[in-house]
């Protein structure tokens, strides 16, 4: 349909802000126009954004434009080609922060500039023009400087900007960029350095002539380079004895000083390079310089977020059945969820023994309809019944309707001292992250002993999207005659897997190969067992982590083994054992004839002599599993359950 109310010759083509992105970013070019240092800084940040990002060219900018974007958050990098116009319309409307590369309040975006065209000094801060860009800045949530000799220059001539909440950033550097630099450091490590090198660059302020003239003056052999692929640009100043650079007016933070300090090369510089003299930069410490700027991304989007007031919410969910008979603190568990998650999520299996009246009464009491409860029944004796614990987690997550996902077993607990780490990470994951395991205390026999026996971890916090769910990989996923599924060894039916090809979710982890080579080690060696105890309390400090009570009883697991968990992995793993001596892991008899004062005995001499076991095997008391101990309290929520 044509629209008569339209203007049929304009050229200019409408863009739409995509509905799903979260910030606009504005600037003049990006790495895809102009390979310049600030379109690699701005497309670094970009990248790396933990928020769905829509790049705008400056020109672009009208008044429609900020109309269907004024929920949208906004950062606005080099706009020189913005229409000034719309200034007032921003400052009054919209939500944004600044990242300023030079000095936009002169017209030449440079004062030394300014003065050599003119032969006058810069006075545009006292005209129209610097007057409406000051307050532009004044209007951010945030300014971000390239260094603070910028940054002081802007406070000295405008000292209500001192006002706004100011960072210093510096510029950006991609992942490849660190990369390369590991790269090229050791490809040419034994490398006999030639030549100087200088920029070529046609902008007044980047003083090629001077670095020219400097080492003819100084006999030096040298190379002008200019658009140069940056990779090429990279392995020559690999090679090279030195760079030269003399910009004739103030640039705040020349990035080729920068890669050209951190591949080894000797600088010439002078007073105009305005980082010089930071102490990031000043030092003879590569490490420092190279950290501070590795970290300037994560700065940048954590100081963004703030601004934005951005507070993502988090859905935990569980899953409950015949949680009372069983003596599962599920009230406390649910209860400790509350405390960081802004909807919970449970899924009751059709419990008989009041645990579904529980839930329903702590949601009345709850009141404020974050708890929500939903009853699927199964038919748990069904020989196929061990694959519905994977089910039940993935209905209760597609309950979920948040941000995040908290995953938590009726058995374990949140310390209340961890919320603030939840909701840090929560804050900071990167955008990449799907998945995340944490910590686990996992408790045998009491509070003293903590198992290491068993991986510390666990998948945890999770992005609510739509192709996460539970259930068996795809390459365990087996299928008997009748079609019904079960999973080969090395599933629990309750893994993270994708929706379409039930593919495993990748996901990061404090859990590293060396620490799991440490724990394993630990099981053998005292010294490495203090080794590794420091490590996971050092973990524990950091990271926030789930307290498992699933061991903390040893007679109440016990009783669960006789009565629903061997014939679980039975449904599961599609295997069948007769009750005889034989499969019975935990006495030397069928659980048939196993009595009360057995479970007991059993119970207080693996509490007394074990630090845990896994009961793939029978137990032998001949080779003690050896535990680690904690200087950390139970979670408030979770003592009475305890004293009980």
């Amino acid at each position: 349909m044509i629209s008569f109310n339209s203007d049929l010759f304009s050229s200019k083509k409408e863009i739409e802000i995509p509905s799903e992105c979260d910030i606009v970013f504005v600037s003049d070019m990006f790495s895809s126009d102009y390979v310049g240092g600030a379109e690699m800084t701005t497309d670094s940040l970009i990248d790396s954004s933990p928020f769905s990002v829509f790049r705008l060219h400056s020109k672009d900018v009208d008044i429609e434009i900020l109309e269907r974007g004024v929920s949208k958050y906004w950062i606005f990098g080099n706009f020189s080609h913005l229409d000034m116009n719309l200034i007032p319309s921003i400052v009054s409307n919209m939500k944004y922060s600044i990242l300023e590369y030079d000095y936009k309040y002169c017209r030449y975006r440079s004062p030394e500039k300014h003065m050599f065209s003119e032969n006058t000094p810069c006075d545009c801060h006292n005209q129209i023009h610097g007057k409406i860009i000051s307050a532009f800045f004044h209007g951010a949530k945030s300014l971000w400087w390239m260094s603070e000799k910028q940054m002081e220059r802007y406070h000295t001539i405008f000292p209500f900007l001192e006002e706004n909440t100011n960072t210093v950033l510096s510029s950006i550097f991609d992942e490849n960029f660190f990369v390369s630099l590991k790269l090229l450091r050791e490809k040419y490590k034994d490398h006999d350095r030639k030549g100087w090198v200088t920029l070529g660059s046609t902008s007044w302020v980047k003083g090629a002539q001077k670095a020219e003239e400097w080492c003819k003056k100084n006999k030096k052999d040298y190379d002008v380079v200019w658009n140069l692929p940056y990779e090429k640009l990279l392995d020559k100043l690999a090679r090279s004895k030195g760079f030269v650079y003399l910009p004739v007016g103030s640039d705040t933070c020349p990035r080729m000083v920068i890669e050209a300090k951190l591949l080894g090369c000797d600088l010439k510089i002078n007073e105009n390079v305005q980082h010089a003299n930071e102490l990031w930069f000043d030092t003879d410490d590569m490490f420092d310089t190279e950290a501070y700027l590795y970290a300037g991304r994560g700065k940048f989007w954590n100081g963004i977020k703030y601004s934005m007031g951005y507070n993502p919410t988090i859905s935990g969910y569980t899953t409950t059945k015949d949680c009372i008979s069983q003596n599962y603190p599920f009230i406390e568990s649910i209860s400790s969820l509350l405390a960081f998650c802004d909807q919970v999520v449970v899924v009751d299996g059709g419990s008989t023994d009041g645990t579904w009246e529980e839930l329903q009464t702590l949601a009345a009491v709850q009141g404020d309809g974050r708890i929500i409860i939903h009853k699927q029944e199964r038919d748990w004796n069904s020989k196929r019944s061990a694959v519905f614990d994977g089910q039940q987690k993935a209905l209760a997550r597609s309950l979920c309707t948040l941000d995040f996902c908290w995953q938590q077993d009726v058995d374990e607990i949140v310390h209340e001292d961890d919320v603030p780490k939840i909701r840090s990470i929560v804050n900071q994951l990167p955008k990449g992250v799907e998945l995340v395991a944490l910590p686990v205390i996992e408790y045998w026999g009491g509070p003293e002993k903590v198992r290491m026996d068993i991986n510390p971890w666990k998948w945890r916090l999770s992005r609510n999207l739509p192709h996460i769910t539970h259930g068996i990989p795809a390459s365990l996923r087996r299928f008997d005659k009748n079609g019904e599924m079960f999973s080969s060894p090395g599933s629990d039916g309750c893994d993270y897997v994708r929706s379409d090809n039930f593919s495993p979710i990748q996901f990061v982890s404090f859990y590293t190969k060396d620490a799991e080579n440490l724990r394993r080690d630990a099981m053998i060696n005292p010294s490495s067992l203090k080794r590794y105890q420091a490590w996971f309390s050092e973990a524990l400090g950091r990271l926030p982590c789930v307290h498992h009570y699933s061991w903390f009883n040893i007679e109440r697991k016990i009783r669960t083994y006789s009565g629903f968990w061997s014939r679980h992995w039975q449904s599961l793993y599609n295997i069948h054992q007769d009750d005889i001596a034989e499969n019975n892991m935990f006495f030397d008899k069928p659980w048939s004839e196993v009595t009360d004062e057995d479970i007991s005995l059993l119970a207080s001499s693996l509490k007394e002599k074990m630090g845990g076991w896994i009961f793939h095997t029978k137990v032998d008391f001949s080779k003690p599993t050896p535990h680690i101990s904690l200087d950390t309290d139970h979670p408030e929520i979770i003592k009475d359950w305890i004293n009980r």
